[in-house]
């Protein structure tokens, strides 16, 4: 299937808006995007034409969207480009989507603290629990990261 998979880097232009459907969680929001160029006559940076882009996140993006991105975040958004023209009241009227497949903050222009998403339980059959692994460092001091190897057979003369 041919598709056009974009990166775009941008700002948040729009309060992203959450909502639960019957297929799932879905948020949207705008995506301003601004060119920049060096004016050698002023020698100095200068802003270009601004893309809009509306940007569409499902499921587990959706929620980690809606809970951490706000109006005017510096960020990067990988995903799908659609591009929709419609007539709309005699006019013609083009549009540009992103159906985004991963989307964070652009660490280019500041920090950000990764909070990793609570799973939902699963029931009885779908928990495979996994004992904790043992993090102390055994006797002697060797790191536990270390895989140890049994030694190789003596050869044989």
């Amino acid at each position: 299937m041919n598709e056009t998979i974009v990166c775009a880097v941008g700002n948040v232009a729009t309060r992203p808006v959450y909502r639960d459907l019957a297929s799932g969680p879905s948020a949207r929001f705008r995506l301003a995007v601004t060119s920049r160029y060096w004016d050698r006559e002023k020698s100095e940076w200068t802003d270009g034409h601004t893309n809009f882009f509306t940007v569409w996140a499902n499921r587990q993006l959706a929620v980690n969207v809606g809970a951490s991105l706000d109006v005017g975040d510096p960020v990067i958004v990988q995903g799908r480009l659609k591009v929709r023209s419609d007539i709309r009241e005699g006019q013609n009227w083009t549009s540009a989507d992103l159906d985004a497949v991963a989307i964070g903050h652009d660490l280019a222009r500041g920090t950000s603290a990764f909070r990793r998403a609570s799973k939902p339980e699963m029931g009885m059959a779908g928990s495979a629990t996994r004992p904790e692994p043992n993090w102390e460092t055994p006797p002697g001091g060797s790191d536990p990261a270390v895989v140890q190897q049994e030694p190789e057979p003596a050869a044989v003369a």
